[in-house]
């Protein structure tokens, strides 16, 4: 309850107290009653109460008008930026803009081209950079034997296509390029090397059994320009009195140095026995699985061998 009474310290005061849940007496202190009163005083503990409470709203309220405004100017300069940017595309004619593109392509293929080169220059394949494109060089080798060289002058634009070549002309290279050329230079140069690789180590092989082992043929060896088919009468002991045999050879497969299909006969009465018929087979499964030169040096291997018996 409160109580009034006179102010001990100033005289004409009035001393607002109240009486505390202990029992006790709590104090506000002197009111001078020009100051409006204790309803007065009151009133400014309120308003000041309200003034302490609302400060940190406004606070709150004034970031975010920040965050409001920040978001307005970001809206508008991303709209400003879209705006300039229509303007410049509207700007490119789109022949131009295709051209530009069209050229990187084309530098692209051309740098690829130059990496293949580096980066295969041990396996037969190598080049150089022309005005037009590039000019690729590949060379063959059979059994650690270099054989012969060609080249390939490709102009880069688009599509790819080739300026001129030293590829014989029963080499399917327009084949190749019309399946690989334009998708994956890559693939075109290695099937391009399979097949001249292929073509090389056959034509080695049928130069070779005409050099080095003449003295095994009873007749002229007969091949064709793509050396994919071979045929030739020999003796397998030229100084004994063996009938000869007729051998053919296929190879279906163009990227193969070893023939597909084989075929061996006899010309002389013998073809009927049996040995002769074991001696067939055995050359067949030779000519299959050898190079053809090998299997001549391993008849005449044989026939030294005989030879040697004969002396001792």
């Amino acid at each position: 309850m409160f109580l009034y009474g006179g102010c001990a310290k100033h005289a004409g005061s009035e001393w607002l107290g109240f009486e505390g849940e202990d029992g006790g007496n709590s104090s506000l202190g002197c009111v001078s009653p020009r100051s409006g009163g204790v309803l007065a005083h009151l009133e400014r503990l309120e308003a000041k109460s309200r003034k302490k409470f609302e400060e940190p709203q406004g606070a709150e309220s004034a970031l975010g008008n920040k965050i409001r405004n920040l978001r307005s100017l970001r809206d508008k300069l991303r709209a400003e930026v879209n705006r300039r940017q229509a303007g410049v595309e509207a700007s490119v004619e789109p022949d131009e803009t295709f051209e530009v593109s069209e050229q990187e392509v084309l530098e692209r293929k051309r740098e690829n081209v130059k990496s293949i080169l580096q980066a295969y220059r041990f396996t037969g394949l190598s080049g150089k950079l022309t005005s037009r494109g590039v000019c690729v060089s590949i060379s063959t080798a059979f059994e650690g034997n270099l054989l012969d060289s060609y080249f390939v002058d490709l102009v880069i634009q688009k599509p790819l296509r080739i300026h001129h070549h030293s590829i014989p002309v029963f080499i399917p290279l327009e084949e190749i390029a019309a399946k690989y050329l334009q998708s994956n230079i890559q693939h075109f140069l290695f099937s391009l090397c399979e097949y001249l690789n292929a073509y090389s180590g056959r034509k080695y092989q049928a130069d070779q059994l005409q050099s080095d082992f003449a003295a095994f043929l009873a007749g002229p060896l007969q091949r064709n320009s793509l050396c994919n088919l071979l045929s030739f009468t020999y003796k397998a002991e030229p100084s004994g009195q063996s009938f000869p045999f007729c051998a053919r050879l296929l190879y279906k497969d163009l990227t193969r140095t070893l023939p597909t299909d084989v075929t061996v006969t006899s010309q002389g009465t013998d073809a009927l026995s049996t040995s002769w018929e074991e001696q067939r087979a055995s050359h067949e499964n030779l000519f299959c699985t050898k190079p053809l030169h090998q299997v001549f040096a391993s008849f005449a291997r044989r026939e030294e061998k005989l030879d040697m018996n004969l002396l001792y």
